[in-house]
């Protein structure tokens, strides 16, 4: 029964976080010629952080309450009973979302922001996300369902899942829904093989799903200013490429630029 309730639970993420990306329609650039001249964009549709924030608030809360704890801990027994052997996909499948975007614009499919653009903003959000994710696993010391380590709380696998399943969705979503449900179905997965592993409680892996999410919205609405930094009228020849990186303890972005 647990692993049905788990799979209830994912899926609930899966449809909610999938519904609930529409609303950032208001905070997605339009073409990188147009953003660069426009202000920047006022943050004035909550309703784009409920979702997000109903899933962190979930995971917070359940670091105390104990019939949460109790939850986690009934659902990770009935896992243990059912695994016959790890599987590292979740290893791998975190990133599938976030390197699809680059893989349709290499095939010649191309999203709403060109790929400076995208690159920006993917760093930003990955930035973000990298922050929230090793701060919260510092200050909570949450130990994991394997007693192998105390940053538990929260998934950094399914935040990095669920960041490239929203950057998917709002770059993609015009060119065909499809791409959107396969980033969100990727990232659903990827929270459920990270508890099938034993490696994250389900309260990490709703929390990990909201901050993924909630990176992503706060990197779409904060592209105005910091797409100031890389485009610029004197400079207009400068190509940059932005790549962010994070090694599971440290999240940042690397800058190539070339004159």
């Amino acid at each position: 029964m647990a692993i049905k309730k788990v799979l209830n639970s994912l899926l609930f993420i899966f449809i909610f976080s999938f519904s609930n990306a529409q609303d950032l329609s208001n905070f997605v650039a339009e073409d990188s010629t147009k953003v660069s001249k426009k202000e920047q964009i006022q943050f004035n549709n909550y309703k784009a952080i409920i979702l997000p924030s109903a899933l962190i608030g979930y995971g917070i809360i359940g670091l105390e309450s104990h019939s949460l704890l109790s939850f986690n801990t009934e659902i990770r027994e009935e896992v243990k009973e059912h695994i016959d052997e790890k599987l590292s996909i979740d290893d791998f499948s975190q990133y599938t979302p976030l390197v699809s975007i680059y893989a349709l614009e290499a095939f010649g499919i191309k999203g709403k922001n060109n790929l400076k653009d995208k690159a920006i903003i993917s760093a930003t959000s990955y930035l973000i996300m990298g922050i929230a994710v090793n701060t919260l696993k510092k200050v909570t010391v949450s130990e994991r369902p394997d007693g192998s380590s105390l940053n538990s709380f929260p998934s950094g696998h399914t935040a990095t899942a669920f960041m490239g399943a929203e950057l998917l969705h709002q770059e993609y979503k015009d060119v065909s829904i499809w791409y959107s449900v396969s980033g969100y179905a990727v990232a659903a997965g990827t929270g459920l093989f990270r508890m099938y592993n034993n490696r994250h409680w389900l309260t990490d892996v709703a929390a990990g799903a909201g901050i993924g999410i909630l990176s992503t919205k706060m990197a779409y609405w904060l592209y105005p200013t910091v797409s100031k930094i890389f485009y610029n009228n004197k400079s207009s020849d400068k190509k940059v490429l932005v790549l962010p990186f994070y090694d599971g303890k440290t999240a940042g972005f690397g800058l190539v630029s070339t004159f």
